[in-house]
């Protein structure tokens, strides 16, 4: 695939696993530079280990529903790398608990994490892709964004929001030279799931391939969403013919969400 010759470095959120290990991978094979943002070192380091520790990528240590942590690590990235030109927004975090249930910190972790950080990374981005005419943003949604599942209220409210300001950022900035696209995956094979599994194999006795139905049975194909097939999307929406993409919601479900 050709990239675009403005694509030199790249800041991935929630880059120590899942799907954010997998856009950085995919990333650093195209030649760019990559500055991973992560909760902890440690999985920040594992993923650099995985790549075999090459002079393109570095580890920042970043809270992002923390601004200050989110200006200090994008300082650092710069320093390091360069200006910011493609932004992968990928923290994100989920709570399974009935809405009655839930508390306010409940809910605030939702937003502060999948709502607030992405708005505190793209704020710390924005103005220097705006100098540079020239800019890629992709929020990693979900079908969450496009749809309500039960249980999860303050995740859905989260990524809905979240695509709502994909959609009004993309419109502020199409005369600027950036686009701004979420994608939207269905469920997808992360220890997230892997972990589900688990829990609901052993709460119900049910086996592990049983188990894995809750999760597979929405999606039409009957399938696990993989993370490379994220991080591929990822890599398109760079593509120097993908231009006039901007403010779509782009649905990786195998047709659970038209």
């Amino acid at each position: 695939m050709t990239m675009h010759g403005e694509i030199q470095h790249a800041v991935v959120t929630g880059a120590g696993g899942g799907i954010g290990a997998a856009i950085v991978t995919v990333l650093v094979q195209s030649g760019i530079k990559v500055s991973l943002l992560g909760r902890t070192l440690e999985s920040l380091d594992r993923v650099l280990d995985r790549l075999g520790r090459p002079l393109t990528a570095q580890g920042v240590m970043c809270d992002v529903a923390s601004r200050d942590h989110v200006d200090a690590a994008i300082s650092t990235a710069t320093n390091g790398f360069g200006a910011i030109n493609l932004l992968v927004n990928c923290a994100g975090m989920a709570k399974t608990k009935p809405f009655h249930k839930m508390t306010n910190d409940d809910w605030n972790d939702s937003i502060d994490v999948n709502l607030n950080g992405v708005f505190n990374c793209t704020s710390a981005v924005i103005n220097s892709m705006r100098e540079q005419n020239f800019g890629r943003i992709v929020n990693i949604a979900s079908t969450s964004a496009l749809k309500g599942y039960a249980y999860v209220s303050g995740y859905c409210a989260s990524k809905h929001a979240v695509l709502g300001l994909t959609r009004a950022l993309a419109l502020e900035t199409a005369l600027s030279g950036i686009t701004v696209n979420a994608i939207c995956p269905g469920y997808t094979d992360t220890s997230i799931i892997s972990d589900g599994v688990k829990v609901i194999a052993e709460k119900t006795g049910r086996t592990a391939e049983q188990a894995l139905q809750a999760f597979t049975k929405t999606n039409p194909q009957q399938r696990l969403i993989t993370p490379i097939e994220v991080a591929n999307t990822v890599l398109w929406l760079c593509d120097q013919h993908s231009q006039s993409i901007t403010g779509q919601a782009l649905s990786l479900s195998g047709g659970e969400v038209m």
